[in-house]
């Protein structure tokens, strides 16, 4: 079976990244939701959920008379999501380890989510059919991707950008496509889907996590670079150390990379 070549270090340091991540993410990511068409009664599933934390919010959605599946390769990070449901109390929720690549769900969906999940698959295209074939008509596909070339920093900060190149070359070296936001409304054309729309959000801010992403980020993808030659481990380390002062720098804007949205439907 061919593996989704994630350049993200995964396990347990992976699921606490994300968590972080979950909580930037979390006001555009339940506002597109909203948009999309997300409502009571809903059977959902959440493509590449990690730790669960946007499956468990689309659980408080649909409530007791909807249902949510989250997938995921990570089988630890499926053991946590399970275990944070059940002492959570979420009864209408379940996590699966499913390679969205391979694996062909049935058409029991009223809604489809993926996000920053596109960006690492050689084909992409496949598991846009997979979850085209996951929804019932009329289901309601949502995807949220990345943008790298749209990174900034201010001041311009040099560890930044060369973050930001490095993970940029990482993800092409293993098949990925860290630009390939742009590109979602011609993926989803293409799978079959109509209706197709498009939004795109910057989390971005001169204080909090939003400002840790990048150089946890450079952490996690740090054995991807260094075992893909593009950086050597000393000057991984020096950089984490700068993206880290320069996030801790008082008045400093960082952000995350630019975010597109795309939503659409199964006629």
């Amino acid at each position: 079976m061919e593996k989704v070549p994630y350049i993200i270090r995964g396990g347990v340091e992976g699921r606490e990244r994300l968590r972080i991540l979950a909580r930037v993410m979390r006001p555009t990511s339940l506002a597109l939701l909203h948009r999309s068409g997300v409502r009571p009664g809903m059977a959902c599933i959440d493509i590449g959920s990690g730790g669960g934390d946007l499956a468990f919010d689309l659980a408080q959605l649909v409530g007791p008379d909807g249902w949510v599946v989250g997938t995921d390769i990570d089988d630890t990070k499926v053991e946590i999501a399970r275990a944070e449901a059940k002492a959570l109390g979420l009864t209408n929720v379940e996590f699966r380890i499913v390679d969205v690549q391979q694996d062909q769900p049935r058409q029991e969906f009223d809604l489809a989510h993926a996000r920053f999940i596109l960006t690492h698959l050689p084909h992409p295209e496949r598991a846009l059919a997979h979850m085209f074939n996951a929804l019932r008509p009329g289901g309601i596909v949502v995807i949220e991707d990345i943008d790298f070339s749209g990174y900034f920093s201010y001041p311009d900060c040099p560890a930044v950008a060369r973050y930001a190149q490095l993970y940029t070359q990482a993800a092409k070296r293993r098949g990925g496509d860290a630009n390939i936001g742009p590109r979602l409304p011609e993926l989803l054309a293409a799978a079959g889907f109509k209706e197709i729309q498009i939004n795109i959000v910057q989390p971005t801010g001169t204080d909090g996590e939003v400002k840790l992403i990048s150089p946890l980020t450079m952490e996690f993808i740090a054995d991807t670079v260094v075992a893909e030659k593009l950086a050597t481990q000393a000057e991984v380390d020096s950089l984490v150390k700068e993206l880290y002062e320069f996030a801790r720098t008082p008045n400093t804007v960082g952000c995350m990379p630019r975010v597109f949205e795309a939503w659409g439907r199964r006629p």
